[in-house]
């Protein structure tokens, strides 16, 4: 990083300078996410100046690691001609993201001019669902025929390959497109010329349809270890690929929804500066007055319990604690199975293995938690030991029934269908606090009354 600062400085510089000619020299050389990042840097007013010193291939490149408002910028600034230019340079999949970030006229725009032939592409790309295999995959793969010699093979590598995705992995169909089988080129290049492909390939090949959901792919990557993988339609026929870095896209999309979905957020594409006062306003204000209507749960628990408190004023003092360690356990047990749910190492099938376990690791802590607590209390004051018995024995039943509806509510969102996420943090701390007044209480009625 401090490396491209110090190039950033002198291209800067450069600029500042009027010299062109050395200035495009340097970029034209650059890695495209590094120049992407060193247009961040460069004075807006300047932007499409230095955008013009890149040659045709590198800006294509360099815009499709952009932001969307500076891709915007640039759209709005160039010719008609630049953009059919930097449009066609991209790979279909770059420019149908490219697309779905930017505002209706600018598609317009882009759309009117690029090939009918490639609109036509674009637009079924863009037909696809949102988060689908379809969505984010690209027709830029290597594709042989299954009656082809390995000669024929690698002579249709070097002719078209500069123009692929990937050539490592080259995907073998039928007459009639279907996918029958997989041959890396390392195989390729380790047989003989005359050696046919359907002799050397792999036919047990590991696919998705183009509407499969992209975390479910994403698992797919991580369990084979794969770097691309190819898409076919409901016939079998392939379609597709998806590339490594697609995944990691999709990983830390994935990601980024489920820290927002638990802290009780509506999950939002869009970076956290470039957001909108109103817009952060409104992915929280939908949570949170659901959390505030809820809370109005634990309210009316503690005033049907009115005989308790007033019996003993002092119980009231420790309602926080008992609502804030169990809400904290519950948590706890929740972000463990929304966890190991998203990864793959628990199922469904898994829900009896999961509930006993956490009710043991409920009972460990509750117990630890509840003794420590009853000697901090008698050692902090002059507290009744019947209510110190009630509090430290409600503390350690707490925390073994938050452990438990930790692990259930995540795996009974999933059997429902939603996104396990949902119910972390801010939820189950509410329904847990709820459960964890009616035990305090009841067992003051019980011991007290």
């Amino acid at each position: 990083m401090n490396e491209n600062n110090s190039d950033f400085r002198e291209w800067l510089k450069l600029l500042d300078e009027c010299k062109y000619a050395k200035l495009k020299e340097e970029i034209n050389e650059e890695n495209a996410a590094n120049m992407a990042e060193f247009f961040e840097e460069v004075p807006e007013e300047k932007r499409l100046l230095v955008f013009r010193l890149l040659t045709k291939d590198n800006a294509a490149d360099v815009f499709s690691y952009m932001d969307s408002d500076m891709q915007e910028d640039i759209l709005n600034s160039v010719t008609d001609n630049e953009v059919h230019t930097i449009i066609n340079e991209l790979s279909v999949d770059d420019a149908v993201d490219v697309l779905g970030e930017l505002p209706a006229n600018v598609i317009t725009k882009i759309l009117k001019n690029v090939s009918e032939d490639r609109r036509k592409l674009i637009n079924v790309f863009l037909n696809y669902p949102d988060d689908s295999a379809g969505s984010i995959m690209t027709i830029e793969f290597m594709e042989l025929r299954w009656d082809f010699t390995v000669g024929k093979a690698m002579e249709l590598i070097r002719k078209t390959g500069v123009d692929k995705e990937t050539i490592y992995s080259c995907y073998v169909v039928d007459s009639r497109r279907k996918l029958i089988g997989m041959v890396s080129l390392r195989t390729l290049l380790l047989s003989k010329d005359e050696t046919l492909v359907s002799d050397i390939m792999e036919d047990d090949v590991i696919f998705v349809r183009t509407l499969d959901d992209q975390e479910d792919i994403a698992k797919i990557f991580k369990k084979y270890n794969l770097i691309a993988l190819p898409v076919v339609d409901n016939e079998q026929r392939l379609v597709g690929i998806i590339t490594v870095d697609d995944i990691v896209d999709v990983i830390e999309e994935e990601n980024t929804e489920d820290i927002e979905k638990m802290s009780a957020l509506l999950p939002s594409e869009d970076e956290y500066l470039k957001t909108g006062v109103f817009h952060l306003a409104k992915n929280r204000i939908v949570w949170l007055l659901v959390l505030m209507i809820s809370g109005t749960l634990s309210s009316a628990i503690i005033s049907g319990y009115n005989e308790v408190l007033s019996s003993s004023v002092l119980l009231a003092a420790f309602i926080p604690i008992l609502m804030d360690t169990g809400g904290n356990a519950g948590s706890q047990a929740s972000t463990l199975i929304i966890r190991g749910m998203a990864v793959g190492d628990i199922e469904l099938d898994d829900v009896v293995s999961v509930i006993w376990k956490e009710i043991r690791v409920g009972i460990i802590c509750g117990a630890v938690l509840g003794v420590i607590n009853f000697f901090r209390i008698m050692l902090l004051g002059e507290t009744p030991i019947a209510v110190n018995i009630i509090v430290s024995v409600s503390l350690a039943i707490t925390v073994v029934i938050s452990k438990t509806i930790g692990c259930m509510l995540p795996m009974l969102a999933k059997k429902l269908r939603f996104d396990p996420a949902i119910m972390a943090g801010p939820l189950i701390t509410t329904v847990v606090d709820s459960i964890s007044l009616i035990v305090f209480f009841n067992m003051a009625r019980v011991f007290i009354l």
